[in-house]
């Protein structure tokens, strides 16, 4: 019956508090606010959805934030292919 409970649990997306994930992203929770107001005001800002839980408490699926991390990740520049070298005409 326990093992059960605990194969289910595995399986839960866990929701996240704002806290968590601003630090998650290095970010100040204030940020996250901000995004979110921009996002009710109809102007750009990034998509990093949400559960609003009760009147006030917001909170984040953990899977969201991997695939917003996934979604706004950089090649890095060291790796990134350069443009070829330009030779003076002869």
């Amino acid at each position: 019956m326990l093992d059960d409970v605990l194969k289910e649990l595995q399986n839960v997306d866990p929701l996240l508090p704002a806290k968590k994930v601003a630090a998650m992203l290095g970010l100040r929770p204030h940020t996250l606010n901000v995004w979110r107001w921009l996002e009710r005001l109809g102007k750009p800002a990034p998509n990093l959805p949400y559960v609003k839980v009760g009147r006030r408490s917001i909170r984040y699926r953990l899977s969201d934030v991997k695939r917003f991390i996934e979604k706004n990740r950089r090649a890095d520049p060291e790796q990134a292919p350069t443009a070829p070298s330009s030779t003076p005409l002869q």
